[in-house]
């Protein structure tokens, strides 16, 4: 007997635990999503969500409210007499109402071990802190930020060299499969929820545009953490020389390198070796403003940094 889910998603991460929902057979009786956004150069057209363009061609109805304030928009919630509601990534406060307004509420997939690093951005935060592993976590929705019981986990290591765009990609196949095990167990009533200790708690504050600029006098493991855990984006950035002005270079790979010197120093310039605080990194893929990406060998190609170049 197929559970009756009311699933709220927006981004890419979403979309493939809405589709294995549907895959495994339950009765998605709504979909909930951000509203179409501004988009183009000059922003006249408006594009769905990622989770809106699939419940589209999975044939499900979308709604997409500014928020939930309005007692006719709760109400008509709770109408819909679901069983459960499955959050990912949504972006949205829910109020309440909407986490007590299905028969056993609000299932969150959480992209992080909790409690470490509730909030906004785990997968960034956990590379950035140079952690060696996370995961997936479905946990039933309270009022506080990130904190209800847990029901499932599934950890996943992080590579020395891995991404945040690259762990996205491996945590939302991995959510997708937890997600629909817990159902199973939920629909079965056997669905365990553990409560969070509060000890090791961690927030995952939003990314802000002024921590993305590389700083080379941080020990390079730290900055190589940096580069990575901001990678594809917002992507961590650079100031490159060229005469009296300078370029803005986002770094998208590096690797920890042997060498030392001045901070932010360029050592070898046919491997792109910068020197840190302590130790260099070897910068591995570039992308000048307006540009596409490119591996280190091609960027030189356009770009000379001589030995001895400072990079800010």
């Amino acid at each position: 007997m197929a559970l009756k889910i009311i699933f709220m998603g927006t981004p890419d991460f979403s979309v493939p635990t809405l589709r294995a929902l549907a895959d495994a057979g339950h009765d998605i009786v709504r979909v909930y999503t951000q509203p179409p956004r501004a988009a183009g150069r000059r922003g006249l057209s408006a594009v769905k969500t990622p989770v809106h363009q699939a419940a589209e061609l999975l044939g499900l109805e979308v709604r997409t409210p500014l928020n939930f304030k309005d007692e006719a928009e709760r109400a008509d919630f709770r109408a819909l007499d679901a069983d459960v509601a499955i959050v990912v990534a949504y972006g949205l406060l829910l109020p309440e109402a909407i986490l007590d307004g299905t028969r056993f509420g609000a299932f969150n997939g959480h992209a992080s071990l909790l409690p470490r690093w509730r909030g906004a951005a785990p997968i960034q935060r956990a590379i950035m802190a140079g952690d060696k592993e996370t995961g997936m976590m479905v946990m039933r929705m309270e009022k506080g930020l990130d904190t209800g019981p847990v029901a499932m986990t599934e950890a996943v290591e992080i590579g020395a060299n891995m991404t945040a765009g690259e762990l996205h990609d491996r945590l939302m196949q991995t959510g997708a499969r937890l997600m629909v095990r817990a159902m199973d167990k939920l629909e079965a009533g056997d669905l365990p929820l553990t409560p969070q200790p509060e000890e090791g708690a961690v927030y995952a504050r939003k990314i802000d545009k002024a921590e993305t600029r590389i700083d080379f006098s941080a020990p390079a493991r730290s900055v190589h953490d940096h580069i990575r855990g901001l990678s594809p984006f917002p992507g961590a950035w650079m100031e490159v020389p060229r005469g009296q002005k300078a370029d803005r270079v986002k770094v998208l790979a590096s690797t920890v390198a042997e060498g030392s010197g001045p901070a932010g120093t360029v050592l070898d310039q046919s491997g792109l070796v910068i020197a840190c605080g302590s130790g260099a990194v070897r910068l591995t893929r570039l992308q000048k403003a307006g540009g596409k990406p490119l591996d280190a060998a091609d960027f030189l190609r356009g770009t000379s940094l001589e030995a001895g170049t400072v990079l800010a």
